[in-house]
């Protein structure tokens, strides 16, 4: 007899399922080890429903907890042990950014992805730059945070294309706004420099390199270092 079907038969056993709970909940909570645990963080109850059945009905995706405000959020987070948050920024008790900031002090390897109305520039860097590894309109297609999802899980960063687009038609004016910091990394990462690489050429810490790079990949609307060589190289900046 197959290892996983012990493991399911001795699971379904000891453990006497609740006659509402389906099929589906039942099978997802037998290979829950496989499953990645989902925090939904909004204050509108409607909102979070609807994401929720979303994220549902992509396989590997389980929405573990939802909550309504910062200070609920953090609680359910850490006791939870929840893989990926998906935040809104617009939270009572806290705010989302603050909560943001506080959660990856507290689980360094904690993705999470910003949710949020706030389609605008200062919104977007002050996001990543607190450590937020994808950022997603509100008003982008649904599909659009299923794929953010899916690239953070795989250690890729993520913007919906209508930030990404609005930001990209501001690209000159963006390279202005570096500052003399950032635009050293953009130009170390656009030349195919690893974080690692470039804290050393530098000489500055690895997760300063990391920091600024969140912050010019915002400021730039860049979803990736394939869209900074993109973009320098536009700018005629490096060598193709």
């Amino acid at each position: 007899m197959a290892a996983w079907y012990k493991a399911r038969r001795a699971l379904r056993i000891a453990v006497r399922w609740p006659p509402s709970m389906s099929r589906l909940r039942r099978a997802r909570l037998c290979y829950r080890g496989a499953m990645t645990r989902i925090v939904l963080v909004d204050d509108h109850a409607i909102v979070r429903e609807g994401f929720k059945r979303l994220i549902e009905t992509e396989p590997g995706l389980d929405v573990i907890a939802e909550c309504g405000d910062a200070e609920e959020a953090l609680e359910t987070i850490l006791a939870n042990a929840a893989d990926l948050v998906v935040l809104d920024l617009s939270l009572p008790n806290g705010g989302g950014l603050p909560l943001l900031e506080h959660l990856l002090s507290l689980r360094p390897g904690l993705r999470v992805v910003v949710l949020s109305m706030h389609d605008t520039e200062p919104y977007i860097s002050e996001a990543l730059r607190r450590g937020a590894w994808g950022y997603v309109s509100k008003c982008a297609a649904a599909d659009e945070l299923i794929a953010a999802l899916r690239a953070v899980l795989a250690g890729e960063r993520y913007l919906s294309s209508d930030i990404a687009r609005s930001q990209s038609t501001r690209g000159g004016d963006a390279l202005a706004r570096l500052t003399a910091r950032e635009h050293e990394v953009f130009l170390l990462l656009a030349r195919g420099l690893t974080p690692k690489q470039a804290a050393a050429e530098l000489g500055i810490g690895q997760k300063t390199v990391y920091i600024h790079r969140a912050s010019l990949m915002g400021k730039l609307g860049a979803g990736s270092e394939l869209d900074l060589y993109r973009l320098a190289r536009e700018r005629g900046l490096v060598v193709a």
